[in-house]
């Protein structure tokens, strides 16, 4: 049998779930102009950055279109301007009467005409133009591509399927991941200050362990479930999280200062509710009813029944019987001390002085 002393320490409020890493954003690049795929900028799986050119469709048809169309508009300009002279004209000479009032309507109808054709021929400039620098595609979207679906060389459609190459945005990067609705008041209420909430996530198989932020929480509870969804986001920076990935994430939503620790096995359950088996001064394992708080690792607070440095018996419960005489000898060697939370969450805990639940000997004996 074992005991340990409790000690003063920090406990956090600790939500954990699953998560499940998604990109920021996703943009499919298509094309918006049809031709043959000329030149592809990028390899599969190359960091892009936004504007950077990706494709280039063969621009000779659309450059022709553009010519045709800016001498088209410069034939009906000439035009416009030439049956204006003559509607001032018939404009000047129908005050005369030289001419007729219905001939000079006609020359103003004209001329208004022409005008509308001019504006017309503008607009079918400003297309061509238009499909001219779509035939040389950019990244809209900062992120890392994906396989190249469309290769060199093919004809390629506006609005195609599939696109020519998906981008996502991995840095930053989001998780989203459920907690159950019971945890919703105390995420609400530590959520809306102006400190963010610190949200880390775990790969599988990986002690690495990212920190972001709390950003967001769905505006409705999952009926089918019970649970609702938030979604934080993280820098990213070295990669770790990858679009796609399951993650084991812990939302910190608040810490418990001045709290009294101890190991969670000395907890024990009775049918008078939980008690902790105590070592007195002079050896005897009394019972101190308690009332449990926060677990927080292999570390539980105890909001009532003992005091800081209070030995506690954390092995071996079941045989000892209300105030035994125990004899505490010292152990051969100490056991290191173990974290409070696991080391890819950060360690929850921080005793004020020396290490939580550090064990303070064994107990031998029973009933007196």
């Amino acid at each position: 049998m074992t005991v340990a002393t409790a000690e003063l320490g920090t406990a956090p409020y600790i939500v954990h779930a699953n998560g499940l890493v998604e990109p920021a954003q996703t943009v499919a690049v298509q094309s918006q102009v049809g031709g043959v795929l000329m030149r592809v900028h990028f390899k599969e799986g190359d960091e892009v950055k936004a504007g950077q050119v990706l494709f280039e469709i063969d621009p000779r048809p659309f450059k022709a279109a553009l010519d045709q169309a800016v001498a088209v508009l410069a034939r009906d300009e000439a035009n416009a301007q030439s049956s204006q002279r003559d509607a001032d004209r018939y404009a000047a000479l129908v005050l005369k009467d030289f001419v007729t009032k219905s001939q000079a309507d006609q020359a103003f109808a004209a001329a208004a005409a022409a005008k509308a054709v001019v504006s017309a021929d503008k607009a079918a400039v400003d297309n061509a133009k238009f499909n001219l620098e779509n035939a040389t595609i950019a990244a809209p979207i900062t992120g890392k591509t994906g396989v190249l679906l469309v290769k060199q060389g093919n004809l390629v459609k506006p609005g195609s399927v599939p696109p020519l190459v998906v981008i996502n945005q991995i840095h930053p990067i989001d998780v989203h991941f459920t907690v159950p609705d019971r945890e919703l008041p105390l995420v609400q209420k530590y959520s809306s200050g102006a400190k963010k909430l610190r949200v880390i996530a775990t790969p599988r198989g990986d002690a690495s362990a990212e920190v972001g932020e709390f950003n967001m929480l769905d505006n409705g509870v999952d009926t089918t479930t019970g649970t609702v969804t938030l979604k934080a986001q993280f820098a990213n920076p070295a990669g770790h999280l990858w679009p796609g990935q399951f993650v084991a994430v812990a939302v910190e939503l608040y810490v418990q200062e001045g709290a009294v620790l101890v190991p969670t096995t000395a907890v024990m359950t009775g049918q008078d509710g939980q008690f902790v088996f105590v070592v007195t001064a002079d050896n005897k394992a009394v019972v101190h009813p308690v009332t449990s708080g926060l677990v927080v690792g292999d570390l539980t607070v105890i909001e009532k029944g003992i005091e800081v440095g209070s030995k506690v018996v954390t092995d071996g419960q079941s045989r000892l019987t209300p105030n035994a005489k125990v004899e505490i000898s010292q152990p051969a060697a100490e056991p290191a001390a173990q974290p409070a939370v696991k080391p890819a969450v950060k360690p929850a805990v921080k005793p004020a002085a020396k290490p939580a639940a550090k064990p303070a000997g064994k107990i031998s004996g029973g009933a007196p």
